[in-house]
């Protein structure tokens, strides 16, 4: 695996009642997925402070989301059979749940921890890889796409830095 397929999910907020807004997907054949998910009537949980970070007001979303049933069968169709990893699975699998359970669509797809796939090297330098790579893609705002574009670019600069890392203690022997 060269990379992973990353998923990114942008929510109304931070606790259980929160549901997706956006999602953002970047396969690792380089194949790009984002669309915003227009809120069914019964999500009305919103917090402000979900808003200040991702930019999108319900509004927005209520005039410019997907359905989510076609936003289920459009992730279905752009993962089916494959396994995507997320970088918050704590919150980014129960929110997916939510969208599919809601739309009626079963899930083609597994979504798994990056963890899974990282290698303690990797975990040890995530943080200041992913703070570099963030500043050189000069992006300016914090959206789903973006996220898992950011996180895809920093386990493959982090999985490079572990291999060259390997093999400068091979050649010190």
């Amino acid at each position: 695996m060269q990379v992973p397929s990353i998923i990114d999910i942008e929510a109304s907020g931070f606790g259980a009642h929160s549901y997706p807004v956006e999602i953002g997907v970047i396969r690792e054949d380089g194949g790009k997925f984002c669309q915003l998910v227009k809120p069914y009537p019964d999500w009305t949980h919103w917090e402000q402070e979900a808003e200040s970070l991702h930019g999108l007001s319900r509004e927005h979303l209520l005039a410019h989301g997907n359905d989510g049933t076609a936003v289920c069968l459009a992730l279905n169709d752009f993962l089916k059979g494959t396994t995507v990893y997320s970088d918050g699975w704590v919150v980014d699998h129960p929110w997916l749940i939510k969208l599919f359970s809601a739309a009626g669509v079963p899930m083609q797809f597994e979504i798994r921890a990056l963890e899974y796939v990282l290698s303690e090297y990797q975990m040890d330098h995530w943080q200041h890889v992913k703070q570099r790579v963030t500043q050189s893609l000069t992006i300016a705002r914090h959206r789903a796409s973006v996220d898992a574009e950011i996180i895809q670019q920093t386990f493959f600069q982090t999985r490079q830095a572990a291999l060259n890392n390997q093999k400068t203690v091979v050649n010190q022997r």
